[in-house]
């Protein structure tokens, strides 16, 4: 029964000093000022990426505007052997296409507009600018597949 009362005091003793060890993990106010420095950090790190991503597109302004400068060339040689098709093409197919060719070329000069715009944006107005500008050459795109098309179908090679 010693020996037994003798274990209990030993186990009793040592899960006292077990539970009662000063603990390696930092008070919660601590630890929540840790993660709050963290998230701040991180915070930072994040809208500093996101600034020099906006500064690597706007950096890359004169490279976009040569890229569309050359894309909007190819697309004013294409309209024009569209044309010359439309001009052999019969009265009729000429006078239904005409309308066709006309706004497409509007849409180009529009397009010419933005692309000015384009080469004066400021970093401010650099993503609106080249927005308007994608979307101008979207729908100029689409709008000369449409008309392609049509010359396709309706005028013969």
């Amino acid at each position: 029964m010693k020996s037994t009362q003798l274990a209990l005091v030993c186990l009793a003793t040592l899960a006292l000093a077990v539970g009662c060890k000063p603990s390696s993990e930092p008070p919660a106010t601590e630890t929540r000022q840790a993660t709050e420095r963290q998230f701040d950090q991180v915070k930072q790190e994040t809208k500093e990426a996101a600034q020099a991503m906006n500064d690597y597109a706007y950096a890359q302004k004169t490279e976009f505007v040569a890229n569309m400068q050359v894309q909007l060339a190819e697309i004013n040689r294409e309209l024009d052997q569209l044309a010359a098709r439309i001009e052999k093409a019969s009265d009729a197919a000429k006078a239904e296409a005409t309308p066709k060719l006309q706004a497409l070329r509007e849409q180009v000069a529009k397009l010419n507009t933005h692309l000015d715009e384009a080469k004066g944006a400021t970093e401010s107005t650099w993503d609106d600018v080249k927005a308007g500008f994608n979307q101008g050459y979207r729908d100029l795109k689409e709008g000369f597949n449409q008309v392609r098309q049509w010359v396709s179908e309706k005028i013969a090679p």
